[in-house]
């Protein structure tokens, strides 16, 4: 029986919590709330073995383990996924990246943008941004002309063969993002979406604002945010 070691686990810890509650009548409710207390401060023992760690460095793991910790790390892997597979949707195609997709769906949805509005919108260092449009304009993916007012700079534009690359690549996205969401049931994508969501408008935010610019921003945030 698979389940049988956590059905062991979970008795334990019924256990345990009736032994704290000696009076009273032990609810659901009052359960979960010791169950979630109990995973925080267990720490190791409450999160999956990550296959990818050996034996050694118990402190190392230890930190590694901790909510936050492993949550960042998990997203990390996630994003190494998602883009491997991103590339193998875009073989046989101009365009090279992730970023030259983004890149491109962000111009279809606008008539027109500057370049550097282009490369925040889609999140990038300039210098990477930069080298993006370049490769997407020599390939005719994009178009650039004078902006109306200011003589020294360019927008940027999709063309007709930008959108007609993006369109067919959107199929295999959408493999992709089927992919990315591996087994979850339709439940469990809803509640993620709101929660990724409910992430992305704070990180959004913090982005917008320039929050994070040092070590130091990361020291001051982490500690607000605990």
């Amino acid at each position: 029986m698979k389940s049988y070691k956590l059905l062991h686990q979970l008795l334990d810890l019924l256990e345990a919590f009736e032994a704290e509650r000696e009076e009273g009548e032990n609810t659901l409710l009052d359960f979960s709330g010791y169950l979630v207390s109990s995973i925080e401060s267990r720490q190791l023992t409450g999160t999956k073995k990550d296959i990818r760690f050996g034996e050694k460095e118990a402190v190392a793991q230890e930190l590694a383990y901790k909510l936050e910790n492993n949550i960042g790390r998990l997203f990390i892997y996630m994003s190494r996924y998602a883009k491997s597979y991103i590339k193998k949707a875009l073989d046989d195609t101009p365009l090279l990246s992730p970023d030259d997709f983004t890149c491109l769906s962000i111009l279809l949805t606008h008539e027109e943008l500057s370049k550097t509005d282009l490369i925040e919108k889609n999140m990038q260092e300039k210098t990477s941004g930069m080298e993006v449009i370049r490769r997407l304009i020599a390939a005719g993916l994009v178009g650039q002309k004078d902006s109306i007012e200011d003589k020294r700079s360019k927008r940027v534009f999709i063309t007709d063969d930008g959108k007609q690359v993006l369109y067919k690549v959107f199929k295999e996205m959408s493999y992709v993002g089927t992919i990315i969401s591996g087994k979850l049931t339709l439940k469990e994508k809803l509640i993620l979406q709101h929660l990724l969501q409910k992430l992305e408008d704070f990180h959004y935010q913090l982005h917008e604002e320039e929050g994070i610019g040092s070590k130091d921003d990361l020291a001051k945030w982490a500690e607000i945010l605990r």
